[in-house]
């Protein structure tokens, strides 16, 4: 393509057409670099310097930067995903118009459980760390049948990532298709992905640091474990499902043989209870703390102690606390200093040996089972005992899960990394709180989730993962002669040497032959949360590091767009990060989107089989009507699917298509910037000044919503009202024409241009047909642009006056079956002397949209006006 052809306009055509516009401008905006970011644009003077230490300052003044939610590959996209993104492009789109440079980049989410789920659905497969990597093995052909789900192949490490990356590389294709389709205006050369080279340098780079400053430490500590996925899971991934279960009375025995009766849902623990509590005040069992009781079944004595966690009205008022049976449990271990017995493994299984204090005898009858198989094992030995006091009695009670998983949690003792995140630190955790207090939050309310989040946190961040695609945690241990690893002194990669990985690289002055060799090295297994290498989208996209001239252009960023559901992990961990290495918010808003709902308003889910995919409605209906039922949901918000919304967005995009080239039609595209001097014309552009106002101030609100609905409802009042009154003149000469034609002109300019964040195509379609270059890369419309156009002074109640009269004319032709062409001889206004004098101004183009031969003016016989029209 020339630069000629990229420059000329296109000859309006005889039909206008949606149809295959979305193909022909999406190749166009690729060819032609309309998106691309411009970082070479000049700078204010002094601005725009690398800096190791960026701020606001350090900003270029011209620059836009968004902080673009990464979609998950391993899915599929929804309506939800239509609706959030459309509107973030809204905004860059409007920004671009301002003048900024936007730096809108697009990442791709493909480490992690979700990922490793699909590969191992599509492909039959099952990781097994243990098997060496087999260069010649050839994967299945996809997808496999459900048996061979059922009975993975077992691959290695390195096979199974491989797999990974093949998948996630096909999936990102289809999301990047439908992207563009929708009009997403980003720079796909900015594209990254979250395990990419650079994703795994930025996150292994952070982790270091935080590990140098003492943010970042290992504990063997109590974790909550995903028995089905076998990894641990941090506290802002639990969530709470309503299961059925049942409460069992257990009668313990205390001093002298007194009877203590417990309540528990969990009676498979009893060989891990460390303890009985109950409240300080609780009269009941006053006497008996300080003092121990004794187990059924194992007959294991065990403290009777106090604390204000314990609850007198819930069961008997006093608990038996087992390692570990939920998190009260790990908080009453961990401040009454309880002994540890752990009896459940990583499988979900009772360990195969009794916990020292433990009878052996009579826990033999429960190792290895699962938990509810040791749990109707125990029942059946307390009932024998005598020691069940009743029938279960059977309830409906929150369970926690891993977010993704279909297994209750378990909570097992395991070595893991942290990140400080002020769940243990006053100190940090205010000054999070007050990172918080500086965002700008849009909605406002959704301030109030994040203060809640952050000050109700209980434990550090683990940030580790017993997984295979992820970034690997970058450290290894020295292997003393015995073999075992020294936990206290990882040994860590340069910076220069990133991205690393423990399992097949070697540490500084180590070789791989001393791997697993006693005074050798081992690398750590697991790989990092994949929120903790998310949480540092900001640097990876902005090139925190390897590109400092880039990094200092955009950081820190303008906008945050995401999901209000994970403002607890994406939002929250992005702030620690910044927070702990930049000594800033990462952002300066964040606007946060509200749920897609089906037609029953319940929202939309996988799980409840209530899912819309896009394409097929981009396809039939094309992208910009899509996009108008998106940009009618404003932010935080629930919208309801509406394919009704739909077709009306269609309609609206048809209309500008065939109103624009009536106006060209006109003659409009020669009366660009000539004056408009008629009263109607006037007031018609006097009423676009408002609009414009009121849309530039909505957009800069983040209210897209209302930036639509103003624009919106001026159109149809353009078409409907403006256009039929002035047509007739329009097609004549002479000054009225040429006021006409000059008010068109600036009219559809500007409409086009308050369109276009919305309906990009159909903007850009009609652009071409009258304009030089891209409507996208056009200045957004300003009063002072419309107000220059007005020879004079503009009263919008003309045009209002105007429609109402030519409205009342439409009515009585209508109301006797008569064609809007029908003249009518007479026509008589009726209404306050006032508002008939203003009438006068507009009367030539009444009479003439409403083919009247004599119009006569009745001052001061009616309160309102009032057109009777005789036949």
């Amino acid at each position: 393509m020339t630069e000629t052809d990229r420059t000329a306009r296109a000859a309006v055509p005889e039909r206008p057409s949606l149809d295959g516009i979305e193909e022909t401008w999406a190749r166009r905006w690729q060819e032609d670099g309309t998106y691309a970011f411009d970082r070479a644009r000049p700078t204010v003077p002094g601005r725009g310097a690398a800096s190791d230490a960026p701020s606001r300052t350090g900003r270029r003044s011209d620059v836009y930067a968004i902080d673009t939610p990464p979609p998950t590959v391993s899915g599929e996209l929804h309506m939800g995903h239509v609706f959030s993104y459309t509107h973030t492009d809204v905004v860059a789109r409007f920004q671009r118009m301002r003048g900024r440079t936007v730096f809108y980049p697009m990442g791709w989410d493909d480490n992690g459980l979700p990922t490793e789920r699909r590969v191992q659905n599509v492909y039959g497969v099952r990781c097994d760390p243990s098997l060496p990597y087999d260069p010649d093995w050839r994967a299945p052909e996809a997808p496999v049948g459900e048996a061979a789900r059922k009975d993975p192949t077992p691959v290695s490490r390195r096979n199974f990532i491989e797999l990974c990356e093949r998948l996630t590389a096909a999936d990102e294709q289809v999301f990047e298709a439908l992207w563009r389709r929708l009009g997403l205006s980003v720079d796909w050369s900015l594209t990254y992905t979250t395990i990419g080279s650079a994703a795994r340098t930025a996150s292994q780079r952070a982790f270091l640091r935080n590990l140098a400053r003492g943010e970042a430490y290992q504990a063997e500590a109590p974790t909550l474990w995903d028995v089905g996925f076998a990894t641990a899971v941090a506290q802002a991934e639990l969530e709470d499902r309503e299961r059925p279960g049942a409460y069992h009375r257990l009668r313990f025995t205390g001093p002298g043989g007194r009877e203590v009766l417990i309540d528990t849902t969990r009676p498979e623990l009893l060989p891990a209870c460390v303890a009985l509590v109950c409240h300080p005040a609780d009269e009941r069992y006053a006497d008996l703390v300080g003092g121990t009781a004794r187990t059924p079944v194992f007959g294991v004595e065990v403290p009777v102690r106090a604390h204000p966690l314990a609850d007198p009205a819930k069961g008997t008022g006093i608990a038996m606390v087992c390692t570990f049976g939920d998190l009260t449990d790990v908080t009453w271990w961990r401040e009454l200093q309880l002994d540890t017995r752990v009896v459940i493994g990583r499988d979900g299984r009772l360990l195969p040996d009794a916990p020292a204090g433990v009878p052996a005898q009579p826990y033999a009858a429960l190792a290895g089972q699962t938990v509810n198989g040791a749990r109707r094992t125990l029942v059946g030995m307390l009932a024998d005992a005598g020691d069940l006091v009743g029938e279960p009695r059977p309830i409906t009670h929150p369970v926690k899960f891993y977010e993704r998983g279909d297994r209750p949690l378990e909570i097992v003792s395991t070595r893991q990394w942290y990140l400080r995140n002020g769940g243990r630190d006053a100190g940090l955790r205010d000054e999070l709180l007050a990172r918080g207090g500086e965002l700008r939050w849009v909605p406002e309310h959704m301030r109030h989730r994040y203060a809640h989040w952050v000050g109700g946190l209980t434990g550090d961040w683990l940030v580790s993962r017993q997984r295979f695609f992820g970034v690997p945690v970058p450290v290894w241990y020295r292997l003393d002669d015995a073999g075992e690893p020294d936990w206290s002194q990882p040994l860590t990669p340069a910076e220069s040497a990133l991205p690393v990985d423990p399992s097949t690289d070697a540490p500084p002055g180590f070789e791989e032959s001393q791997r697993g060799r006693p005074g050798g090295f081992v690398g750590d297994p697991d790989v990092l949360d994949t929120w903790a290498t998310s949480s540092l989208t900001p640097q990876i996209a902005g090139g925190w590091e390897t590109d400092p001239e880039l990094f200092a252009q955009v950081f820190p960023m303008d906008l945050r767009p995401q999901g209000q559901e994970i403002i607890r992990t994406w939002l929250f961990s992005t702030v620690v990060r910044a927070h702990l290495e930049h000594g800033m918010l990462p952002w300066r808003d964040t606007v946060l989107s509200g749920w897609i709902l089906d037609p029953d308003r319940k929202k939309m889910s996988k799980s409840k089989g209530n899912v819309v995919t896009p394409m097929a409605l981009l396809e039939q209906h094309g992208s910009d009507a899509v996009r108008y039922w998106a940009a009618n949901g404003r932010p935080g918000m629930d919208l309801a699917f509406d394919p009704a919304q739909i077709k009306v967005g269609r309609r609206l995009a048809t209309k500008l298509l065939n109103a624009s080239r009536f106006a060209l039609g006109l003659g409009a595209a020669d009366a660009l910037r000539a004056p408009a001097t008629e009263p109607l014309d006037r007031a018609m552009l006097a009423e676009l000044s408002g609009v414009v106002a009121a849309a530039t101030s909505a957009l800069e609100a983040y209210d897209h919503t209302a930036a639509l609905q103003v624009a919106e409802a001026f159109f149809w009042r353009f078409c409907d009202d403006y256009i039929e009154l002035v047509k007739e003149r329009a097609y004549g000469s002479g000054p009225g024409a040429d006021s006409a034609r000059a008010a068109l002109a600036t009219a559809l300019s500007v409409q086009l241009r308050l369109f276009a964040p919305v309906l990009p195509f159909a903007t850009e379609e009609v652009w071409s047909w009258w304009r030089y270059g891209s409507v996208h890369r056009a200045t957004w419309p300003t009063t002072y642009e419309v107000d220059r156009a007005v020879q004079g002074a503009g009263e919008p109640e003309l045009l209002r006056l105007a429609a109402d009269a030519l409205g009342q004319v439409r009515r009585a032709k209508s109301e006797r079956k008569l064609s809007m062409k029908a003249e009518v001889p007479l026509a008589e206004a009726l209404g306050p002397a006032a508002l008939l004098e203003q009438l006068t101004v507009i009367a030539d183009d009444l009479r003439a949209a409403g083919r009247i031969a004599k119009l006569d003016l009745l001052p001061d016989r009616t309160p309102e006006l009032v057109i009777a029209c005789a036949f």
